[in-house]
């Protein structure tokens, strides 16, 4: 063999072109004073200039459309969408042409071909076009590669292949924040930034919540009897700006009687947001399930089912207690009222609640009244467990707003 012979030419050529949507035309306007040695004559030029627009010429950003002049940016969540042309240079017939078009990411290999069959023959001058589409869902660097196969009149089997890299960048950053409630509510504040270089219209950002819990979403108000959204008519992020959403998820009934299981329960749900940019292209991200703090009860949960939100002084008034055990033994538990020097409680001290088994509940209608106004904590009950002789306390479990009978009425 001759190393010095030159390395055979395919006969085929290979063009790849990313499909991307045009862009508005930008131009660098050049204009100066009337009193200057031009006068008049740049800003007739502007004026003059088809690409400008009517009456604003001094704005860089034309009327017209152009095409794009480089790869751009590609970000996740949004459809890389490519055109792929193989070409007969020669002045023979190829055959058996096999086109394939791989995706390689740092984690998996994607076949993006629409066929996998070969074409029978291709005559000079002809070419075979395809073109691919992938919703990109991973971030970093892709590698597109693009092979071909071909058998020539001699009846020699040819190949070659060639890789386009480009980099997935992230086009927001989301941030999430949980507080847990007493009354088994979860609230979720979503703080969605759009960290590219333009500007995107939100159409969509939801919360498909886990099995256990029904979502409310609290991002609209109330006007004129119609849901109006709280950022306004217009939901464009522009760049390097932050918005934040935010979400009321309830346990299902069926859950909600079960103290033992929502209490360990971590998965809340996962995010849906859809977003488009420039001129309507589309981008889809959904996070991976959200994770919270299960909250710690303990093993006996208090918590305030009716409180009146104002009372009169020095008069008596209710609330409703629910009592849940949240271990995983039966208990038998003693209720004990503690005055404070605002908080007086009406009854008896000391009585037996009887048992109550693993995440089993109770409730309990319970009369106080407060000897000073303003804004007074409830505290003071104590339960007992006369199985293990251990007590828990229970203050500040709610606030309630006193208020002299003289001011109501005047009211």
């Amino acid at each position: 063999m001759d190393v010095n012979q030159p390395k055979q030419e395919h006969l085929l050529a290979l063009k790849v072109m990313r499909l991307t949507k045009p862009t508005l035309f930008t131009n660098i306007p050049v204009t100066c004073e009337e009193r200057d040695l031009p006068g008049n004559l740049f800003n007739q030029l502007m004026k003059d200039d088809p690409s400008t627009v009517n009456g604003a010429e001094t704005l860089m950003l034309g009327e017209m459309l152009t095409l794009p002049q480089n790869f751009g940016n590609i970000f996740l969540g949004e459809t890389f969408s490519s055109y792929i042309s193989v070409h007969n240079d020669s002045n023979q017939i190829v055959k058996d042409i096999l086109v394939k078009a791989d995706l390689q990411t740092s984690s998996q290999r994607l076949n993006l071909s629409a066929s996998s069959a070969a074409v029978a023959e291709l005559k000079p001058d002809c070419c075979i076009d395809d073109v691919i589409h992938h919703e990109v869902k991973e971030i970093g660097t892709h590698i597109l590669v693009c092979a071909v196969s071909y058998t020539t009149q001699m009846g020699e089997k040819m190949y070659f292949r060639k890789f386009f890299k480009f980099q997935v960048l992230k086009p927001l950053d989301v941030k999430t924040k949980f507080y847990n409630a007493e009354t088994d509510e979860v609230f979720l504040e979503a703080q969605i930034q759009n960290i590219t270089t333009s500007p995107m219209f939100m159409e969509k950002v939801s919360l498909e919540p886990s099995i256990m819990y029904n979502v409310a979403e609290l991002n609209t108000v109330d006007t004129a009897g119609e849901r109006a959204s709280t950022f306004g008519s217009r939901t464009h992020l522009q760049p390097m700006d932050t918005r934040q959403y935010l979400y009321c998820l309830k346990p299902k009934q069926e859950f909600a009687e079960k103290a033992g299981v929502i209490k360990g329960v971590t998965v809340i749900g996962k995010l849906d947001i859809v977003w488009k940019t420039n001129l309507g292209e589309r981008g889809r991200l959904q996070t991976s399930q959200l994770q919270r703090m299960a909250p710690g009860y303990g093993d006996v949960r208090l918590s305030l089912e009716t409180i009146p939100d104002t009372v009169n002084l020095e008069e008596p008034f209710d609330i409703t207690c629910k009592i849940t055990n949240c271990s995983e033994r039966t208990m038998d538990l003693v209720l004990e009222m503690c005055n404070t020097n605002s908080i007086h409680w009406c009854g008896v001290s000391g009585r037996q609640l009887g048992k109550l088994h693993p995440s089993s509940s109770l409730h309990l209608a319970l009369t106080l009244l407060s000897s000073v106004q303003g804004l007074q904590s409830v505290s003071g009950l104590r339960l007992t467990d006369t199985f293990l002789k251990r007590t828990y306390e229970y203050d500040d479990i709610a606030q309630v707003c006193v208020i002299s009978s003289e001011v109501k009425k005047e009211s």
